[in-house]
């Protein structure tokens, strides 16, 4: 629980009578039917501890995966995993870029490890360039993090770069923690799962969180070949992490193939839609390739839309951003022409 401290992220619904939240970027559909069955039948086992070693879970994440079940370890969403990767490897020195998700400098930091960022610029639609891995080499890190697609630009990271880097980390012995938890509603994003077996320092974080609508339940996991890696990070936790309503989320969540590949299928159509409406108002939009958009305005149109019920992720504590900067996720359609209707009502604009 946090305590006075100011939630820095998104899907905060509990004020302001938030009725549509832009602010968390999760499956536009919701949740799928069959986790809400399989969380309901497991109601009456309360009682239970749960499974301290997700037996169950870590079978089927290991089929759906493709994977050794040695290869996985589940934790209370990614965020747990964020941090005990961090407590785990107590690196001095990390790379990230900026902008990116704020979890990993903040893990970072509670270890007394110095972050040193790489900017990403707006110019060159926030992608990394070939400097990235001249930097790496003249920094020096022991932990390198990325996010594919990166949080909050949406921009896919190119598999040239994401080569040069592991080819970094294979050589220098730094770790390579890489965010996946937005790929599978990204378009053509490809998992970099495939090195694991000849990688022990890359270590992929996945989470359920946003691909079946389960932001709730908090579950996640990640995979690695370094078992002692895990064995570490299984310390960091506590053994009975993984709720036992959780786990049967997760397993029946991985039947869910065709909730996920409709999803996947709506999403670019709507972000397009998105795009091309807030450009008609005269934002600049960044080309993503995720189920959000980024977007530059005005100061201020986030505390607006409040007051129709809407929430939008404010990026201006996003280093390498600022004031103006907004992120939201693509929802279903009638939902996105409420948000432009409001956002048009704000800048005073009428309907084209």
């Amino acid at each position: 629980m946090l305590y006075r401290t100011k939630n820095p992220h998104g899907g905060d619904v509990y004020e302001d009578n938030v009725i549509l939240d832009f602010s968390s970027n999760t499956n536009p559909f919701g949740t799928p039917n069959g986790v809400l069955d399989a969380i309901r039948r497991v109601l009456p086992e309360l009682y239970h501890y749960p499974d301290p070693y997700c037996r169950e879970l870590r079978r089927a994440i290991a089929a759906a995966e493709g994977l050794p079940e040695e290869y996985i370890l589940c934790g209370n969403g990614a965020a747990e995993l964020i941090y005990a990767y961090c407590e785990a490897i107590k690196a001095k020195t990390a790379v990230e870029f900026a902008p990116t998700f704020s979890e990993y400098s903040l893990g970072l930091e509670r270890t007394g490890c110095r972050v040193e960022r790489y900017p990403l610029c707006e110019e060159n639609s926030f992608d990394p360039d070939g400097g990235f891995p001249d930097f790496l080499n003249s920094v020096g890190p022991e932990a390198v993090f990325l996010c594919n697609p990166n949080n909050p630009t949406g921009r896919l990271i190119p598999g040239d770069i994401l080569e040069e880097v592991l080819d970094f980390c294979h050589r220098t012995g730094a770790g390579l923690f890489l965010d996946e938890t937005f790929l599978a509603l990204s378009d053509d994003g490809i998992s970099m799962k495939g090195f694991l077996s000849d990688h022990p320092e890359l270590f992929i974080l996945k989470a359920f969180t946003k691909s079946y609508g389960m932001a709730g339940v908090r579950l996640g996991y990640c995979l690695c070949a370094d078992g002692e890696l895990l064995e570490k990070l299984s310390g960091c936790t506590q053994p009975w992490n993984v709720s036992l309503p959780a786990q049967a989320a997760g397993v029946a969540a991985l039947k869910e193939e065709r909730f996920l590949e409709e999803a996947k299928a709506m999403i670019p159509a709507e972000r397009r839609y998105l795009q091309k409406e807030l450009e008609a108002l005269g934002f600049t939009v960044f080309d993503s390739k995720a189920n959000y958009l980024l977007f530059r305005g005005s100061p201020g149109l986030d505390q607006a839309l409040r007051k129709y019920g809407i929430a939008i992720r404010n990026c201006d504590n996003y280093p390498g951003l600022g004031p103006g900067y907004y992120r939201i996720a693509v929802r279903l359609h009638g939902e996105n022409e409420r948000l432009v209707a409001a956002v048009r009502n704000v800048c005073g604009k009428e309907p084209s």
